[in-house]
């Protein structure tokens, strides 16, 4: 853990001497405090003399003041330290997890993964900001007092050397046990962090079908598990505190029965005893805090696997070692051959041997019964998932060879489901463009007739969303995706469906701008309603991952068995 943490630290390795050489300072002011006592004892009380005692208390005092003082620069420095560090692993986290191809977070569950971004990088905090400088005091302080004592009296040090073995190999042993618990704690305390964040987000669905009491009794069953395997985490962390407190003050009480009987026998002062009783309770101190913090490193570096087998994963989406682009983009796309099967189903191909040109301007519509295949094809068009076979160009260059940034910068995408962000409606349209005017942003939202409704939010453009834009309607919420697209104005239009949450003024209204938007535009459009796109100058027909037909929406009618028959079924119910 600590190797891998030094490429964090390493950058700040200034603070971190000045941390050591305060946490060094303060150690010896809380060891010099043993003889501070001794000349309180000795010249004061034993030789009965209040100047003595004076002097010897404002001796105390000096290091009391110099301890203090060591001890804030310690904890002001380990603090910033910790802050800055976890806050680097943090961002570097996020970094690599949005550089993630799409597909990882279709098998790796989102709760999970934001319980390490928060949850183990907050334990992590806590440890590098205060237990590992607490860990190291406490070790000097260990180290120092032991060879005080050997100093002071050899005897009564060998008495409390014994328990010192009798320590060490339980500590190994139940840390080690400890470091394991802490991580499958960790694991079923992000499980039950998963299942509240799934659940809250489905409230309607589950509050529509009575199911509160499902979703109670899941939680409290992951809960329950996370609280019996962080008792038994416990349970180690106590016994080893147990045993260290036991041996070591059972060591301390012998050696007091020695030395009182030495200062009796007049072979000690006593001074020296306080002053070695004061190094035996110091080291034994030490002792059981750094075992007590030994089982929060423990838990640290069960957190530090999680954080860095998050930051291994690789996107599966690769940039090219030499990329190349268009010089200028007008729009043609063509898949020869293209074939992709998703990781679980490899066995299925999605797309199967998928070709077809698209000219540029041109305007394609793709329909087919569900599974057919639509949407994988705007996944790979936007290098979300790359092909198992063929491959994809526009312009003439593969997009493999493509920067996945360069090659998305040509699309703008109008999903089923408009994806909104908590945030206020300028932002959420600024993401077609995040340099646009206000007057750029307002008259996207024009096109896209959103203006109107939005005029009417309590501060207008300036108004909160909501998380995924729960207070606009659905219909709203696809018109503001629209009026994002047009801000993008790119040079290939992406339509999954785009109409299909408006009524029927709204969706006339927004075929309008759309129609406005696609002109002169490369646009493929996912359609599962014909009507919507019987004016497009071709229709691609899918079924089962392969291109079946294509041709107007008049030829498919009279060439394609599968087109006449979708086109029954929806006109004729209409």
């Amino acid at each position: 853990m600590l190797t891998w943490l030094w490429h964090y630290i390493r950058p700040y390795r200034l603070r971190l001497l000045a941390a050591l050489v305060a946490l060094v300072f303060t150690a010896g002011m809380t060891l010099s405090l043993g003889q501070g006592l001794k000349l309180m004892i000795d010249q004061g009380f034993v030789e009965g003399s209040v100047d003595g005692l004076w002097q010897s208390l404002q001796i105390f005092l000096v290091l009391v003041v110099a301890m203090s003082l060591g001890a804030y620069c310690r904890f002001y420095l380990v603090s910033w330290l910790g802050e800055r560090v976890v806050a680097d692993i943090r961002k570097d986290l996020y970094l690599n997890l949005v550089k993630l191809h799409p597909g990882f977070f279709d098998d790796n569950h989102s709760g999970e993964i934001q319980s390490r971004v928060t949850t183990d990088t907050t334990l992590l905090q806590s440890v590098i900001g205060s237990e590992i400088s607490f860990a190291l005091r406490n070790s000097l302080i260990f180290l120092g007092g032991l060879v005080l004592m050997l100093l002071s009296n050899l005897k009564l040090s060998l008495m409390v050397l014994v328990a010192v073995p009798l320590i060490i190999f339980p500590l190994i042993h139940i840390g080690r046990r400890i470091r394991k618990l802490s991580s499958e704690s960790q694991e079923k305390v992000a499980d039950a962090g998963a299942w509240v964040g799934e659940s809250l987000q489905n409230l309607k669905v589950v509050q529509a079908f009575n199911r509160e009491d499902v979703v109670v009794r899941r939680f409290n069953g992951a809960a329950e598990t996370a609280f019996d395997v962080a008792i038994q985490r416990i349970k180690k962390r106590a016994l080893l505190i147990c045993l260290v407190m036991l041996l070591v003050l059972s060591a301390v009480g012998g050696m007091l029965y020695v030395g009182g009987s030495d200062v009796v026998e007049g072979h000690l002062s006593g001074g020296d005893l306080a002053a070695f009783v004061f190094y035996a309770i110091m080291v034994a101190g030490s002792l059981a805090a750094v075992t007590e913090v030994y089982g929060e490193l423990q838990r640290a570096a069960g957190a530090v696997d999680r954080i860095r087998e998050l930051m291994a994963w690789k996107s599966d989406i690769t940039e090219p070692e030499a990329p190349s682009a268009p010089e200028k983009v007008g729009g043609s796309l063509e898949f020869n051959q293209v074939t992709y099967a998703y990781p679980s189903r490899l066995n299925e191909p999605a797309i199967e041997a998928l070709s077809l040109n698209i000219k540029p301007g041109e305007r394609v519509a793709l329909v087919g019964p569900s599974g057919a295949g639509k949407s994988t094809i705007f996944e790979l068009l936007l290098r979300f998932r790359d092909p198992l076979s063929g491959q994809i160009m526009l312009d003439g260059v593969p997009i493999h060879q493509m920067k996945p940034s360069r090659l998305r910068s040509y699309y703008a995408l109008v999903p089923q489901h408009p994806v909104l962000f908590s945030a206020n409606v300028w932002e959420n349209l600024r993401y077609g463009d995040p340099d646009a005017t206000d007057e750029a942003v307002i008259a996207a939202a024009k096109a896209a007739h959103a203006d109107e409704f939005i005029q009417q939010l309590p501060q207008g453009y300036s108004s909160y969303l909501g998380e995924r834009g729960v207070k606009l309607s659905g219909g709203q919420q696809q018109r503001l995706a629209i009026a994002r697209a047009i801000l993008r104005d790119p040079e290939i239009l992406l339509l999954d469906e785009a109409t299909s949450a408006l009524d029927a003024q709204s969706e006339f209204l927004v075929q309008q701008a759309l129609d406005r938007l696609m002109k002169d535009r490369t646009t493929l459009i996912i359609a599962h309603r014909l009507a919507t796109i019987t004016h497009v100058d071709r229709i691609a027909v899918m079924d089962k991952g392969k291109l079946v037909a294509t041709g107007t929406h008049e030829e498919l009618l009279e060439t394609s068995v599968l087109y006449s028959r979708l086109a029954e079924l929806q006109f004729n119910a209409a």
